[in-house]
């Protein structure tokens, strides 16, 4: 396959698309709606929590979600957290040295000072750490802030041919 092979088809646009998260909602409740059983294991109203990820789905970040939601940036965090997206901001080796500090095998000192994170940080490892997130409101959100359905197994299926398996990285 040659050069103008690969470039057969292509053509130059003066103007790019907006692209956003690829989101499904087939439900007819709004989210707030969805979120209602869920009040009081929230750290926000129902209301303030489909704003949060309304606008973190949409591509903006925890801070500015939660600004727009009227929370603080860590109830938005722990928000994101109990309805099933990963928001811990340390990687496997911090979270590892919070949960030994959990488990009194470390002084919270040692364990702020190895992990190299903030107070801020820790304590939202912490939290992370401590609650699980709520299994029945992530179903309430369906497809909300993940891509599902059939755009996401379109996409893996044209992807297909450009991913390799395990045993082709010899």
């Amino acid at each position: 396959m040659g050069l103008a092979d690969i470039a057969a088809g292509l053509e130059v646009t003066s103007e790019q698309r907006s692209r956003g998260v690829a989101t499904v909602d087939a439900t007819e409740a709004g989210l707030a709606e969805r979120l209602a059983p869920f009040d009081e294991d929230l750290p926000c109203s129902p209301d303030a929590a489909a704003t949060v990820v309304e606008t973190y789905a949409s591509g903006d970040s925890v801070g500015t979600s939660s600004r727009a939601a009227g929370v603080p940036p860590m109830t938005g965090a722990k928000t994101l957290h109990l309805l099933g997206e990963s928001v811990s901001p340390l990687g496997p080796t911090g979270r590892e040295l919070v949960r030994d500090w959990l488990d009194a095998e470390l002084s919270r000192a040692d364990a702020l000072e190895l992990t190299g994170a903030s107070e801020t940080e820790f304590a939202l490892a912490a939290y992370v750490e401590t609650h699980d997130p709520l299994a029945e409101a992530r179903e309430a959100l369906e497809g909300t802030l993940s891509p599902t359905g059939d755009a996401a197994v379109e996409k893996r299926e044209l992807l297909g041919e450009t991913m390799s398996g395990a045993g082709e990285l010899r």
